[in-house]
């Protein structure tokens, strides 16, 4: 059995399967079994879910920091998942939603936000939040079909 580390600083929190912990000095902690978290650094808050992507971020943030309504926040998110592959083009983007459908399955829902958070860019991009000179070299993130947006409307 492997154990997890996660190090925390004075102050800082945590969520584990649903209680909140705060630690009042500098702590590492070796989880030893299985268990769901997040790092109150990974916290995403509602005024700051303005985008798709951080909206199904959200959703599946919720099932961790409230499991006794994991089931709706999930099915929600699982709406809003094939939403999103319906409007995306771009075959990295869908690879990576696809392996958020595949973890969501999994019950794997701390994996699901880190694939998400490395989205949250290529997102930006396509919405107009950065610049275009942000965009790494060789990758063509640009393939976002607006026509098919009518599709994605079904979870709405």
């Amino acid at each position: 059995m492997s154990t997890l580390k996660i190090s925390l600083r004075a102050g800082e929190r945590i969520f584990i399967n649903g209680a909140v912990l705060r630690v009042d000095r500098k702590v590492t902690l070796d989880v030893l079994n299985s268990v769901t978290f997040l790092l109150e650094q990974h916290v995403m808050k509602p005024e700051d879910t303005v985008t798709p992507l951080r909206q199904l971020y959200f959703m599946i943030q919720s099932a961790i920091m409230e499991p006794k309504s994991a089931e709706d926040a999930i099915a929600i998110a699982n709406c809003s998942l094939r939403a999103l592959k319906a409007v995306f083009v771009n075959p990295a983007v869908l690879a990576d939603l696809s392996g958020v459908e595949e973890l969501l399955e999994r019950d794997r829902y701390y994996e699901c936000l880190r694939i998400l958070r490395k989205l949250f860019a290529i997102e930006d991009r396509l919405m107009g939040r950065q610049p275009d000179c942000d965009a790494p070299s060789g990758r063509d993130d640009s393939k976002f079909d607006p026509r098919r947006e009518q599709e994605a409307a079904s979870c709405r």
